[in-house]
Order: structure tokens, then C-alpha cells, then sequence
């Protein structure tokens, strides 16, 4: 199947005073530029697999086509020509096209994409653009407005207001690395990818998903701060590929229960379970059974937490932790190494592991292997994997790296898989 993607590069300019817009597409927003992407074919939405995605439409069986994929961007480098979208915008696009709001249409390529993160940096040759300038999500509060720009549906450039709604929200879609604003600005297929912006006209989210039974906007919207998609820009510009940090540790959430059993003085945090010889960890001295309960001054309430903190740092960065040994709060600095780059298809080792896509775990490279993608109707997603599980036994072996898991895979027909979803434990059977 042929993908042609159209990003509709829509410099929005788009006027402040919403109570004023009516049928007329509004063509400002504080004087600040946002980019959109649109699809090729309107007449038929469902036929996109970013449609499909928001709607949970299986994809169409067999047979070659050519379709075309919708979605929203942001020009946040107009001297080069990087555009910030979602990475399931343009994933498997074999054309990218700009379009801008003047009607001028733009080639675009692909310049890094982390579909752990759902972003990408394209790329386009042209002069004269205008980029959006970047704020910091550190400072959003619950209860800002914002609005969100977009292309919903395919009917063009779009601009929504509401509030933030919630501020760290996780487990929320299908990727490995989460801390989402969630809105009330209503955002629609077609929006992903797009800005949210504060009231200062700045970028503050890239929106990327939403929570709806029916497909259209509940009022329930995600957006990826621009902390972490800054991050990851700065990963794919300075490396051409994603780098995250490596701490070298196998955790588990502790909760108040698991606090008075090991006589803790804190009932939050993630318990050290394994620390991988000659890894960050152990350099910096800790131990299998002290509990972090702080990474950068950031505080951490479980394994969820240090996962996403430390998976989105780069190897080679040092980080502050503060962690309780002996009823003691201690401190110390690690200097993360780089988890592993490595991955491994599962139609290589097992048909019923078929669209899925298995790498390193990100908290430790000898305790799990963490599914990094999982195709929409695939095998894989049919037996229940999802991007972010961490796969820790098969068939009651230990699953320390990918070679453990392509071993014990190719020479059983069966397999039970142990997995570590966020802070649960399931047992999936795949055939």
C-alpha cells in the first residue's frame, strides 16, 4: 500500500479575538505562525490510516493503494525549515507534501522520527516562512487557556479554545514514553500533530490524541509538551537518531502495603529490583533495594515515572537522584549510558509476534525486552501487546535482552509472556 502524506504547512496566523471569528477560517493567532496537515482525498476521511487510527477502523484487507493521510504541524525553524508533527502523521509516508495557507504547495522529508514520543521533524526548502516561537510546558498550570489550531476533518485551518484540564497525564495511548496535557479545546482527526498554544501566543503542546467512543471530540484531548518534544528534536537534529538515557535498573512501584512491609519511610517511589553490573546505576553507588523517590528534582511516584524520566534524557547526561536506603534519604549523580539501539521484528521470530516491533528495555538492558511498535490489526496487537509493555519471561524463562526472547521464541510454538504493563503484571498466550 502506497502512503502519500499531504502536511498542509498552514502558516495560521490567527486573530486573538475568537469571540469574533464566525464562518470565515481564522487567518492569525496573535500574529504567531502554526503549520497543518491536510489530506490528499476529503471525499473519503475513513480511507486514512491517521482517521483510522482516531476512529479504531480496522485497516482494509490486502491489496495495493494508494492513500493519503491527514494531520496538523508547527514550523518552529523557519531559517531551516523544520516543521514539529506527530509521528503517526507521516510514519510509512512514501511523499510528504506542505501545503501553506497561500495555497503554495511544498515537497517535505523526513528528517527523525520516535514513535515512543509520537514525534517527528520534517523538513522543507523554502523562503519566507514564519516559525512559532517555543514556550516553556513547565509553566502551564491546570486552568490556563488555550487554543488549539488544526485541520479537523479535513475542512481546513481550524482554531479551538478551552482550558488545561490536567497536567502528567499517563497511560494514554499506545506509546512507550507519556506525560500529556490534556484540554477541553476541542481537538478532531486531523489535528494531530498540531499546536496548542498559550495565551503569549506560544507553543506550549504538540496535539497528538484523544480519548472518544465515537471518533469526534468529548472534550478529552492530549498534547505532547514541548519539553519533551524539544527534547527529542534536539536527539534527531544533533544525532540523526533518538539516544535515551540508560540507568541500568530493574523497578517496581512501591505502594503504602509494600512501605510497612519493608519498614520504608516513604510509601511512593520505585523500588530497585536489579542493578545491571558496570551500568550508571551501579557507578553511582546504588543498590537493589533502595527506593528513588526524586530524579532531577522531579519527584517520582513509581516505575512509570522514573521510566519516562529517565528514557527521556540523553545518554551522557547527569542526572541528580534522591533515594531512601535505611530510612536514610540519600543522594547521589549518575552519568547515563545508552540503552540499547538494537531492535528485532517479531515476524522474524514468531508468526503470532507479527507487527511488532521489540527493543531494549529503557530502564535496564538485562531485565525485559520493551515492545517498541505494534501495527493496528496486527497479530501482535490481536494477542494484546501494546507499544511500552516490557516482556520480562517467556515461558517462565527469564527474558533478559533480545537475544533471550528470539531464542526461546523460534523454538516454541506456544508462548506465555510475562509482561509488566505501567504498574501491572498480565500473562499473555500468543500462538
Amino acid at each position: 500500500m502506497m502512503r502519500t502524506t499531504t502536511l498542509w504547512s498552514g502558516l495560521l496566523l490567527a486573530a486573538m479575538a475568537l469571540a469574533t471569528a464566525s464562518a470565515a477560517l481564522p487567518e492569525t493567532v496573535g500574529g504567531r505562525p502554526v503549520v497543518s496537515l491536510a489530506p490528499v482525498n476529503r471525499s473519503n476521511p475513513f480511507g486514512d490510516d491517521a482517521f483510522r487510527r482516531f476512529f479504531g477502523i480496522p485497516d482494509a484487507p490486502g491489496g495495493t493503494r494508494e492513500v493519503a493521510s491527514a494531520g496538523s504541524g508547527v514550523i518552529v525553524d523557519a531559517e531551516r525549515g523544520y516543521i514539529l508533527t506527530n509521528h503517526h502523521v507521516v510514519a510509512d509516508a512514501d511523499t510528504i507534501q506542505i501545503s501553506l495557507i497561500d495555497g503554495k504547495v511544498l515537497d517535505a522529508e523526513i528528517v527523525g522520527s520516535d514513535p515512543a514520543t509520537d514525534i517527528a521533524v520534517i523538513k522543507v526548502e523554502a523562503n519566507g516562512l514564519t516559525d512559532m516561537p517555543i514556550g516553556n510546558s513547565e509553566d502551564a498550570r491546570v486552568g490556563d487557556f488555550v487554543i488549539a489550531i488544526g485541520n479537523p476533518f479535513g475542512l481546513g485551518h481550524t482554531v479551538t479554545s478551552g482550558i488545561i484540564s490536567a497536567l502528567g497525564r499517563t497511560g494514554i495511548s499506545r506509546d512507550g514514553y507519556e506525560d500529556f496535557i490534556q484540554t477541553d479545546a476541542s481537538i478532531n482527526p486531523g489535528n494531530s500533530g498540531g499546536a496548542l498554544v498559550n495565551m503569549r501566543g506560544e507553543l506550549i503542546g504538540i496535539n497528538s490524541a484523544i480519548i472518544s467512543r465515537s471518533g469526534g471530540n468529548v472534550g478529552i484531548g492530549f498534547a505532547v509538551p514541548t519539553g519533551i518534544a524539544e527534547s527529542i528534536m534536539g536527539q534527531i537534529l544533533d544525532f540523526g537518531e533518538i539516544r535515551r538515557g540508560l540507568l541500568g535498573v530493574g523497578i517496581q512501584t512501591i505502594d503504602s502495603e509494600m512501605a510497612k512491609a519493608l519498614e520504608a519511610t516513604v510509601d511512593s517511589g520505585a523500588l530497585i529490583t536489579n542493578i545491571v553490573p558496570k551500568s550508571a546505576a551501579e557507578e553511582a553507588g546504588l543498590q537493589v533495594g533502595d527506593i528513588i523517590v526524586e530524579v532531577n528534582q522531579k519527584k517520582v511516584d513509581g516505575a512509570s515515572e522514573l521510566r519516562n524520566t529517565i528514557g527521556l534524557l540523553r545518554s551522557g547526561d547527569e542526572v541528580s537522584i534522591k533515594y531512601v536506603r535505611d530510612k536514610k534519604t540519600r543522594s547521589t549523580k549518575a552519568l547515563l549510558g545508552q540503552a540499547e539501539a538494537q531492535q528485532l521484528t517479531g515476524a522474524d521470530i514468531h508468526p503470532g509476534l507479527s507487527g511488532a516491533v521489540f527493543a531494549a528495555a529503557s530502564t535496564t538492558s538485562e531485565s525485559g525486552v520493551e515492545v517498541a511498535e505494534v501495527a493496528q490489526g496486527s497479530p501482535a496487537a490481536q494477542r494484546g501487546l501494546r507499544p511500552g509493555d516490557i516482556i520480562t519471561a517467556v515461558n517462565r524463562t527469564l527474558v533478559r535482552n533480545l537475544q533471550d526472547l528470539a531464542a526461546i521464541a523460534q523454538d516454541n510454538r506456544i508462548l506465555f509472556l510475562l509482561v509488566q504493563r505501567g504498574d501491572r503484571s498480565l500473562m499473555l498466550q500468543i500462538r
